[in-house]
C-alpha cells in the first residue's frame, strides 16, 4: 500500500483531499497533511480521524510516507523540498514554476539522487506531455504555450501594474516572452509554463503568452510543438477553483497520477 503526506489546504489541498475517498479507494492511503496553523479547524472538520493533521512539516515526514504532495507555493519547495527528497519520500510538485530557478533545481536533483528519490510533475491544468515527450525525442525544434485566463485572475501580478485589468475590454496580451521569464515574473499563474518547458526544448527556447481576456469565465491552456516528423496542437479549458489562478481539474490532475502509479497497468 502506498502513503501520502500532502503539504498545502488551499483550493488544491482541499481538491484532492475530497477526491482521494472516491477515487483512490484501499489503493492509496492519505497519512498525513501539513497545514498552517490558522488552517487547522476547516482540516480537521474535513479530514477523517485517521488522516494525521499537523503544522510541521517534519512531523509530516515522521510518518514516513512514500510520497509528498506539494500543494503549498514556492516557498515551499525553496524551504522543505531538499529535506523531503533526501528523507526518501518522492515528491509530487505542483509549484512547478520554482524549477525555472537554476540554483534550486540543480539542488532538488541532488537531493533526489542521495535519497534515492524521484520528482513526479502531474498534468495539472493541461494535458498532451506523454505527447511533448514523445515529440522531444524525434527533434523537437519549436513549442510555444498560451494561457489566457479572466483578466481578474492576474489581479497581484506584474499585469495589474501595466494594465488596468478592471478595465478591459478585449483579450490582451500581458506577457510574452520564454518560460523562464514567465515562470519567475508570475510564479502562481504560470506554473504549466514550467512544466511545458521540463518536457520540452526548455525554459529558453519554449514560448510563453499569457494573456487577460475579460469575456472568459475559465482558464484556457495552448499548446503547440513541432518536430522533425509531428506537429502537436492541443488545447484545454477549465473552470476557475475557488483561487482564480487555479483551475479546478489540478486536484484531479494529482489523483490521476497517484492511481497511475499505484495500477498494474500504467499510462507512461
Amino acid at each position: 500500500m502506498m502513503r501520502v503526506g500532502l503539504i498545502g489546504w488551499g483550493a488544491i489541498g482541499r481538491s484532492i483531499s475530497n477526491l482521494w475517498a472516491s477515487r483512490l479507494g484501499e489503493a492509496v492511503t492519505l497519512a498525513g497533511v501539513c497545514v498552517r496553523p490558522t488552517q487547522l479547524e476547516s482540516a480537521r472538520a474535513s479530514l477523517p480521524s485517521e488522516v494525521r493533521i499537523l503544522e510541521d512539516i517534519g512531523e509530516l515526514l515522521a510518518l514516513q510516507p512514500d510520497h509528498v504532495i506539494e500543494a503549498a507555493g514556492h516557498a515551499v519547495v525553496a524551504s522543505h523540498g531538499e529535506l523531503i527528497l533526501r528523507s526518501g519520500c518522492s515528491l509530487y510538485l505542483l509549484s512547478v514554476g520554482s524549477l525555472a530557478h537554476h540554483e534550486l533545481r540543480a539542488c532538488l536533483l541532488r537531493a533526489a539522487e542521495a535519497g534515492k528519490t524521484h520528482i513526479s510533475i502531474p498534468a495539472g491544468a493541461l494535458a498532451g506531455f506523454d505527447g511533448l515527450l514523445a515529440l522531444n525525442c524525434d527533434h523537437l525544434h519549436s513549442v510555444k504555450y498560451t494561457s489566457a485566463k479572466p483578466a481578474h485572475a492576474w489581479q497581484g501580478t506584474p499585469a495589474s501594474r501595466n494594465h488596468a485589468l478592471e478595465r478591459l475590454t478585449e483579450r490582451t496580451v500581458i506577457f510574452q516572452g520564454n518560460a523562464g521569464e514567465a515562470a519567475r515574473l508570475f510564479p502562481r499563474n504560470a506554473n504549466l509554463a514550467a512544466a511545458v518547458a521540463l518536457a520540452g526544448i526548455g525554459f529558453d527556447r519554449t514560448e510563453v503568452e499569457l494573456i487577460a481576456d475579460p469575456h472568459i469565465k475559465g482558464n484556457v491552456g495552448v499548446v503547440e510543438a513541432v518536430s522533425r516528423s509531428s506537429r502537436l496542437t492541443l488545447t484545454m479549458s477549465s473552470n476557475p477553483s475557488s483561487n482564480p489562478k487555479t483551475s479546478a481539474n489540478v486536484g484531479a490532475s494529482v489523483i490521476a497520477a497517484l492511481r497511475n502509479d499505484a495500477a498494474t497497468i500504467r499510462f507512461v
